[in-house]
């Protein structure tokens, strides 16, 4: 596991007072943003030609992402000579893995979902992201012998301990989450265990869930099942054996509502089958989900409720699991467009914007209008505040507004 293949490489601290200096006005100068500071620290709103601006209380960069990119930066500081290499995204947030490539950090890219370490030596360093990385990945690291830098986020590492508890019980661990996301590839390597004898299986959504409990309450079609859930169970899953003691657990970044709707069915099945009074022995849940990605999704509601909006602008990337769900709550109140960056705002008439039903990027008319408009904005916990100030700046120039003035006269 991670932290027992961090303990067989050299320990160096990134975190020394003058690294983490340069550090930070390096941070600052690229992600910063004065404007969305000021309106963040004193609940303004931002109103200019037509166009009122608000932001949600909470938004962009938690302490996790910015654990991961404060030591990223590091490691550019503390070993200047060195091949240092990123195992994939450090988090989900294009604008932000691009500046690091400008910074001479090269990405290990996934080939058939496992990362290619062709080529690296002893010598380099390899940065582990935020979302964690597989077992087996980090002992393929470990044996090359780099120097290891692990970001990944303490929520995450709070999930582990729990898969492997449920491990340690002789319990299959059902995660809520994207079977194909990092982090929950990570978690699920750790509910196997580098013995392999752990068992998991992934849902994603209710109507999986649903499925797994016709399951564990009446029985069913042992392929049908393993063919629906291809490629989200480990290596020789038995549903009729493996669900019969289970512990749920989850994706941090998923919507907490969702996830306690998963374990309270998951519950009530097992109840079902084997009793009120056999629950504990064959059931377990711990809350793992993410303070950060709960605070901006609860944010965002309270401004729904509280303000009245007439569009939501939702900015982050594209695969970035808790943006997308700030997105989906937007979609059930009101037109919702969740953009990467700023020039996807390409008009007052048109905007690009991602669409989660189709897994593209889609063109909508008419969007903003011409006459008095509220505008709602959140981010996503891997969005920097930079992101978000282009985008109200581009909002009020396609009203023929500077932001600049409006300002000075809010001040």
């Amino acid at each position: 596991m991670t932290e027992k293949i961090q303990q067989k490489t050299s320990k160096v601290n990134l975190r020394t007072p003058e690294v983490m200096n340069l550090v930070k006005a390096e941070v600052e100068s690229h992600y910063r943003s004065p404007l969305v500071e000021y309106l963040r620290t004193t609940g303004r709103y931002l109103s200019g030609g037509g166009i009122t601006v608000k932001l949600a209380k909470a938004f962009g960069f938690c302490y996790g992402v910015e654990r991961a990119i404060d030591l990223a930066y590091a490691t550019t500081k503390v070993f200047p000579t060195k091949r240092i290499y990123l195992l994939g995204e450090i988090i989900h947030n294009p604008e932000v893995n691009d500046q690091l490539t400008a910074m001479g950090i090269k990405r290990l890219q996934a080939v058939q979902g496992q990362y290619s370490l062709d080529g690296l030596t002893a010598d380099d360093v390899v940065i582990i992201p935020a979302f964690g990385a597989e077992v087996e990945t980090m002992k393929r690291i470990q044996q090359i012998g780099c120097q290891i830098v692990d970001t990944t986020c303490g929520d995450v590492m709070t999930v582990w301990k729990r898969v492997r508890q449920y491990r340690n019980e002789g319990a299959t661990s059902i995660i809520h989450g994207k079977a194909w996301h990092e982090e929950t590839k990570a978690t699920a390597s750790r509910a196997i265990g580098e013995d392999g004898n752990g068992q998991y299986l992934v849902v994603y959504n209710l109507e999986e869930t649903d499925y797994v409990c016709n399951y564990i309450r009446y029985g069913g079609d042992k392929q049908e099942f393993l063919q629906k859930f291809k490629g989200a169970v480990s290596p020789g899953f038995d549903p009729d054996i493996h669900l019969r003691h289970v512990g749920v657990a989850n994706q941090t970044t998923m919507m907490r509502g969702e996830t306690e709707e998963v374990q309270r069915r998951i519950c009530k099945a097992i109840e079902d089958r084997y009793g009120k009074e056999n629950l504990q022995k064959h059931f377990r849940f711990f809350d793992t989900i993410c303070g950060a990605t709960q605070e901006r999704q609860d944010a965002l509601l309270d401004m729904l409720d509280r303000e009245k909006l007439d569009l939501l602008i939702v900015v982050g990337g594209y695969n970035s699991s808790n943006t997308s769900h700030l997105a989906e709550i937007g979609e059930s109140r009101l037109p919702t467009y969740f953009i990467k960056n700023a020039e996807k705002l390409i008009s007052s008439r048109q905007i690009r914007h991602w669409n989660l039903h189709e897994g593209r990027e889609v063109i909508t008319e008419g969007w903003l209008g011409e006459g008095e408009i509220n505008v709602g904005i959140t981010a996503g916990a891997s969005c920097p505040n930079n992101l978000i100030e282009e985008t109200i700046q581009r909002l009020f120039e396609l009203r023929g507004i500077g932001v600049e003035s409006l300002l000075a006269n809010s001040k």
